[in-house]
C-alpha cells in the first residue's frame, strides 16, 4: 500500500489515554500502580470493561477455551486472515499502568478509529486480550498466547496450579472466561503489539518510537536445597549443612554469569525453611532467571550455573535440585512488519530506532504461527514491573498512531 493511499486516520490521544487511566482504577493501588493478578475478580472486571468498550465500537467477541479473548471488527472480505494486534490486562503484584495495558488500548484505539471513521479495511482486524501474561501466578508466563503458539497444550496449560494449588483452568470457570473457541489453529495475517519499552534505552537515546527487532531468549528455573536443619548455638560453623549459604552463593556466581553483553540474571523469590532465627535452614527454594539474545551464550550460562551449583552442593554437602521450567528461545520478528514499523515512524517524522526486546512478551509465541512486529514507546527512567511506572501521553499517543498506520497498511496489502 503506497503512502497516499492510506487514509487519513489518527488517533485520539486523550481518549486513548482516558481509558488507560480508567483501566487503572480496577485493582489501582496505594502508591498509583495496579494490582490485577491473571484469572482473579479483578482480572475479570478488566476483561469486562474491555468487552463493553469493544461492543460499542461495533466488534464481535469470541473467548477460546484458555479465556484469550479476540474483539473483531469485520473487513471487506471476511475470508481473509485477520491482522491482529493486543498484549495483556493481568499485572504484576506490584504493576504499573501501561505494561500490557497499553498494547491492549492502543488496540482498542484502533477499533474505535476505524468505526468512529465508517473505514473498512480489506482484512478482518482483531484485538486479543491474552491471558496469564506475567506468569506471577500461574508460572510459566505467556502460557496462553503459548498454547495459540503451539509451545504448550491446551492440557499443560489448564492443570497449571498456584502456590494455593489451585489449577489454571479452575480459576477461569470461577471468573467466567472459560470460553469454547478452540485455541488457535486458524490463520493471522499478522500480528503487532504495542507496549512501553521497559527498559531506559528509548529514553537515553531521546527516540519516541522502539523498532523492535525481536526478543532475547530466556530460561526460567525452580532450584531447591536440602541440608539439616540445627541449632544455631550449638552446631560449630564446620559441621553445618546450611541450605541458605548453597543458594546465598549461587545468587552470586548467577550474577557472574550473567554480567556478560547482553545477559541477563534474576533471583526473584527466595524461601527458606524452618524460618526460625535460631534454626540453621535445612530448606531452600529459589527461582533463577537468565535471558540473552544469542541461544549460544544463553546455553553457556545454563552450562556454567549447572557447573556452580553443583560445586557448591558438594563443598556444603548440600542436595541441590535445579528444574528448568520454561525456555524461550530468542524470537526474531518478521522482517517486512518490522519494516512497516519503522516505515511509518519514518513516514510520521518520529525519532526512533531499532531495538531488541529485553522481556518476552505474547507477541512471541505469535511469532510461531504468524508474521509479527513490535512498536515501543519509552517509559520514565526505563522503569517497569513497579506502581511507579510512567509513560507520556504524548509517547503514547505516537506508538499507537504507528500501530494503526502498520495494521491498516497490512490489512489493505
Amino acid at each position: 500500500m503506497k503512502a497516499a493511499d492510506r487514509p487519513n486516520l489518527k488517533i485520539d490521544s486523550d481518549r486513548l489515554w482516558s481509558s488507560l487511566m480508567e483501566l487503572a482504577q480496577i485493582g489501582g493501588a496505594e502508591k498509583g500502580g495496579v494490582c490485577r493478578i491473571a484469572l482473579t475478580d479483578l482480572d475479570r472486571q478488566g476483561r469486562d470493561l474491555f468487552v463493553r468498550w469493544a461492543k460499542q465500537a461495533g466488534c464481535a467477541i469470541k473467548v477460546d477455551q484458555l479465556g484469550n479473548i479476540f474483539a473483531r471488527r469485520e473487513g471487506r472480505d471476511p475470508a481473509k486472515p485477520p491482522v491482529m494486534t493486543g498484549s495483556h490486562l493481568d499485572t504484576q503484584p506490584t504493576g504499573g499502568k501501561f505494561d500490557g495495558a497499553y498494547g491492549v488500548m492502543a488496540g482498542l484505539e484502533v477499533l474505535r478509529v476505524l468505526h468512529d471513521s465508517g473505514y473498512v479495511t480489506e482484512a478482518p482486524i482483531e484485538v486479543a486480550v491474552w491471558t496469564n501474561e506475567e506468569g506471577c501466578r500461574f508460572a510459566p508466563a505467556m502460557v496462553a498466547s503459548g498454547v495459540f503458539g503451539g509451545a504448550f497444550t491446551l492440557d499443560q496449560a489448564l492443570t497449571i496450579k498456584d502456590r494455593d494449588g489451585v489449577s489454571f483452568g479452575e480459576a477461569l470457570k470461577k471468573i467466567g472466561y472459560d470460553g469454547k473457541e478452540p485455541v488457535g489453529g486458524r490463520p493471522v495475517g499478522a500480528f503487532f503489539e504495542a507496549h512501553i519499552e521497559q527498559g531506559p534505552i528509548l529514553e537515553r537515546e531521546k527516540k519516541t518510537i522502539g523498532v523492535v527487532t525481536g526478543a532475547q531468549g530466556q530460561r526460567w528455573y525452580e532450584i531447591s536445597w536440602t541440608g539439616m536443619e540445627s541449632h544455631a548455638g550449638t552446631t560449630p560453623m564446620e559441621g553445618r549443612r546450611d541450605a541458605l549459604v548453597g543458594a546465598a552463593e549461587l545468587i552470586v556466581e548467577a550474577r557472574s554469569i550473567g554480567n556478560r553483553p547482553n545477559g541477563r540474571s534474576t533471583v526473584g523469590v527466595i524461601e527458606s525453611q524452618p524460618q526460625s532465627r535460631n534454626t540453621i535452614p535445612g530448606r531452600v527454594f529459589m527461582t533463577l532467571d537468565f535471558r540473552h539474545p544469542d541461544n549460544d551464550e544463553l546455553t553457556k550460562m545454563d552450562a556454567e550455573m549447572r557447573v556452580a551449583a553443583a560445586d557448591i552442593a558438594k563443598r556444603h554437602r548440600l542436595e541441590v535440585k535445579i528444574e528448568q521450567i520454561w525456555y524461550f528461545p530468542p524470537s526474531p520478528f518478521a522482517k517486512e512488519l518490522v519494516e512497516s514499523v519503522r516505515r511509518g515512524a519514518e513516514q510520521a517524522g518520529y525519532p526512533h530506532m531499532d531495538i531488541v526486546s529485553g522481556a518476552g512478551h505474547d507477541a512471541c509465541y505469535v511469532s510461531r504461527v504468524a508474521p509479527t512486529a513490535m512498536v515501543f514507546v519509552p517509559c520514565k527512567d526505563g522503569i517497569s514491573h513497579n506502581e511507579i511506572e510512567d509513560a507520556t501521553k504524548a509517547d503514547i499517543g505516537a506508538g499507537c498512531q504507528i500501530l494503526l498506520q502498520a495494521m491498516v497498511e497490512r490489512a489493505n496489502a
